[in-house]
């Protein structure tokens, strides 16, 4: 059985919580939700199939599945993923980090989404099942200080 432990600023219930570090005040900043590591990155390119073809025959990683619908490739590398999407044409290179996936251990996704936004985190849209690296569950999307998209997804 789970060891849990409840937030005491938001009431989230996460298993094991960390206390991350002291702040410049000596006051303990502590996490919503325990971090466990990377899931997957999306990477933004410009010709799917040469990208592909780069990542399985350089790199050695294997295709693990293929959402036409939403033009999607998932390679597999080791434990975690790398997607590949087709880049945009507003952005100038045609590609570019579309986000980045962090693997954490929370029981309580609501909580987290209310806990950062009370935190003044933004957090975009509402939870969403999405597929990762460990299978299909909730995720949520939000932007770390300097925009970029940061999808939190509980393994």
């Amino acid at each position: 059985m789970r060891r849990q432990s409840i937030d005491p600023i938001a009431g989230v219930q996460c298993p094991a919580l960390k206390t991350l570090a002291r702040d410049e005040r000596g006051e303990h900043n502590t996490a919503v939700f325990k971090p466990l590591g990377l899931d997957h990155v999306v990477l933004r390119v410009s010709d799917q199939a040469r990208s592909q073809r780069f990542y399985v025959e350089m790199l050695g990683c294997t295709v693990d599945h293929v959402n036409e619908r939403i033009s999607l490739i998932h390679l597999r590398f080791g434990d975690h993923m790398i997607d590949l999407v087709p880049g945009s044409a507003a952005l100038p290179s045609a590609g570019g980090v579309d986000h980045v996936c962090l693997s954490i251990d929370c029981d309580d996704l609501e909580g987290v989404v209310r806990e950062l936004r009370a935190r003044g985190v933004t957090v975009e849209g509402e939870i969403s099942d999405r597929r990762g690296a460990y299978g299909r569950g909730p995720s949520i999307y939000l932007r770390d200080p300097d925009g970029y998209k940061i999808e939190l997804k509980p393994r």
